[in-house]
Order: C-alpha cells, then structure tokens, then sequence
C-alpha cells in the first residue's frame, strides 16, 4: 500500500511507502522539494497541508512550532502520511532532481585559509560523474553511520575540465568530523559521501534582482552560484553580503573583489559584527542581515538566497517578509545546522 503526495500549485504527485517521510519519498522519485538539514532542525521545508493526514516524527520546535502545527504546516523530512496527502509549496520545480549517488572521493588538497576554515578539495573517481545544483550539498559518510553535510562551493561547470568538488569547513571544537580533519586528516586520505541534496539553488525562470546573504562558511554554496552565474551569462542584478565576527572570517574576500571586474552586475557588501581594534576594520559593522534592511527597505521586488548559521537564516527570513515586504516564497535558505542544533 503507498499513499498519493500531490504539490500544489505545481501539480505534481508521488508515491509514499506507509512509514516513509514524505521528503525521503519525494527525493526517492526526483521530486525537487524544498529541504535543508533533513534532521526536523531547520524548517526549511515547512509547507502548508491542504488536505490529508500527517504524523511527525521528533523535531524542534523551532523548525515547526506547536502553532504552526495547530495551522496545519507540516515538516516534509519527518512528516509520514497516513493517507493521501495534498501539500502547497511553492518553491516545487519542474526540473527533475539529479540522482543521488554514493561514491569514495580522495582528498586532493586541505588548505587553511583562516584560523578555523579549511578549504577541502575532493577528486572525484576517475570513471564517475556526478551532478548537481550549484548551492546543493554532500554528506560525508562515518565509519559509524553518521553523516555530516557540506555545500559544494564550487560550479557544476568546474568538472568538464577538473572533476572534483571544493567544501569549505569551519572547525567546531569537540566535533567528531572537523576534530579529525583539522588534526589528523590527510592528503589523499579515501572519505566516501553521498550527495547531491537540498534545494538551495537558483532559479533561473526568474529576472528579479538578488540579495545573495551569507554567514561565515554559508558563502561557500553562495560562491557555487556566483561562478554558476558568470558561466551561464547570468546578468541580474545581484548584491552579495557576506557576514563574519571579524575580517579574517571572510576568507575569501579576495577572490569576491577579483569577480567584479567580470561581473558588472555583482555588488559586494562585507560586514563584520565583532571587529577588534588591531583588525583595522573601516566596512560595514553589525549584523549582517540587518545591513541589507539598510539598504533595501523595500524587497517586495527581491529574491533572496540566505546560507549560514541557523539564527541568522530565521532572522533574514522573519525580518525581511515582516518588514520589507519580501514574498515568503521568494526566499530561499540553508541553515548550517551542527550535530549539537539537531539535539
């Protein structure tokens, strides 16, 4: 016995095993919904019931709150169907998802570009190819089951003449995985992932401008669609903000300033939040989501792609539907979630 999914206003319909999540049903039959941590954490793939009957699993209240449940908006990646179900979500797309594939990868190069920042970069199996959405992610597969994600920071396009994929991971003290990569990892070292998911990347059916908003290392898939942009022509207007605690967070600076030469459409906005005296910071200070409040008052006219820490994520989102007038669909986000946010 399955259950019928069908996604409203798009129309499309799947199949759901009785105890499967509807997201893990949908991602099974390449249906591109909305998604982020997976883990009930995030809220990224929150959307309203129309009709049916959904049981959800553990998650957090403020990925889904009591009320909002009461509202009748569920979580896709721990929502089971106990009969047919009919969803809204509006960021559905027609375009098929691309498959998702296990694979071992070789750590081709580990590269320290700020104290707590490593820039990994993969190679992939010589005889394999592997597909995906600029601003999609991986996950790394344990040795004991659990996986950990990261965004891949660089272009689909990069693997025509140099396959491989570039993460950018920031350590967090006491965390299985980073522990291990900023001590003991090593060139060459065999790690195996799974990938691609998620549903941060640009849509492209749209000429609306952009505010592109990124927290430490949530530029990382921001950077993916910056070169997805400049390889495929893309000329609407597009302002990035990139936030850190202080300058050196924003590790690659350097390169943002290099791709405005070429792209006269991308404008660059620096923030830091914590600049200390010796850093000899002039830029923007505060929190980064409220300089693009600053600076347009107004984003009934935006979409906005957000990626990094989960507190600057729901701020965007609630401030600039709130206050700035931004459709709640024309948001789009990846909350950075830890092992510690999924608890």
């Amino acid at each position: 016995m399955t259950f019928t999914i069908t996604v409203q206003p798009s129309g499309r319909a799947f199949e759901a095993l009785p105890e499967e999540t509807i997201l893990a049903a949908g991602i099974r039959q390449g249906i591109g919904l909305p998604y982020g941590c997976k883990d009930g954490a995030c809220g990224s793939c929150k959307c309203k019931l129309l009709s049916g009957n959904v049981v959800h699993g553990a998650h957090q209240a403020k990925a889904l709150s009591a009320e909002e449940e009461a509202a009748g908006y569920v979580l896709t990646c721990c929502g089971v169907a106990r009969n047919d179900v009919v969803l809204e979500s509006r960021q559905v797309t027609e375009a098929g998802a691309f498959p998702i594939k296990k694979m071992p990868v070789r750590v081709n190069t580990l590269e320290r570009v700020s104290p707590d920042v490593i820039v990994m970069r993969l190679q992939l199996p010589a005889s394999d190819t592997f597909q995906y959405h600029a601003g999609q992610y991986v996950e790394f597969l344990l040795r004991d089951g659990e996986r950990r994600s990261y965004s891949m920071a660089n272009a689909p396009h990069t693997q025509a003449t140099q396959p491989g994929l570039e993460l950018h991971l920031r350590h967090m003290p006491g965390g299985k995985f980073t522990d291990h990569v900023f001590s003991a990892m090593k060139e060459k070292d065999i790690l195996r992932i799974e990938g691609p998911y998620g549903g941060f990347f640009l849509r492209e059916d749209s000429e609306l401008p952009l505010i592109l908003l990124a927290s430490g290392t949530g530029f990382a898939p921001i950077k993916a669609i910056i070169e997805h942009m400049q390889f495929k022509g893309i000329t609407r207007p597009a302002t990035l903000y990139w936030g850190g605690r202080r300058p050196a967070d924003l590790y690659q600076s350097a390169w943002i300033e290099a791709q405005l030469a070429s792209m006269p459409n991308l404008r660059y906005v620096p923030v830091v939040s914590d600049a200390l005296p010796e850093d000899g910071w002039s830029g923007r200070t505060g929190f980064v989501h409220q300089a693009v409040l600053q600076d347009f008052p107004d984003l009934s006219g935006h979409q906005v792609y957000a990626c990094g820490a989960p507190i600057v994520v729901e701020s965007a989102k609630r401030d600039y539907v709130a206050q700035a007038g931004l459709p709640e669909e024309a948001f789009f986000a990846d909350a950075f979630t830890s092992a510690a946010d999924k608890v």
